[in-house]
């Protein structure tokens, strides 16, 4: 009688770990995964400076009145900005990209894992004339 209660015990243990206790943890992998997907990225600090200039370079105006130098001084820091704005948009694009495939992974690991006993349970009856 004892051994017959042990081994319901272990179905239920089972149980509880494979769709309460894995599918927790799993989840706590896939906010982890995210997480360091962001920090990567960096991608909040990459909209914060979109237009800031590329590498902090800038050139300081001159101190005199020429209006060729003042042009140049604008060009130049003009084109930094926007060589600054061209690289963190596309370091941007590619973090959305990245941040969805790993929530579309994330949550087919987590379904399938949810799953399996299912499909296992299915696959071993299909030969068999199905359930």
């Amino acid at each position: 009688m004892n051994q017959i209660n042990k081994q319901k015990n272990i179905f239920i243990q089972w149980f509880i770990w494979h769709f309460i206790g894995m599918p927790n943890f799993l989840v706590l992998i896939w906010r982890n995964y995210i997480v360091f997907s962001l920090d990567f990225f960096s991608a909040p600090l990459l909209l914060a400076t979109l237009f800031s200039p590329w590498k902090k370079y800038s050139w300081g105006y001159p101190k005199f009145f020429s209006i060729t130098e003042y042009l140049s001084t604008f060009i130049s820091n003009f084109f930094s900005r926007i060589i600054g704005a061209i690289c963190r948009i596309v370091l941007i694009i590619l973090s959305v990209f990245v941040l969805a495939f790993i929530i579309f992974v994330g949550f087919i690991i987590i379904l399938s894992w949810v799953l399996m006993p299912f499909i296992f349970i299915a696959l071993i009856t299909i030969p068999y004339g199905g359930i």
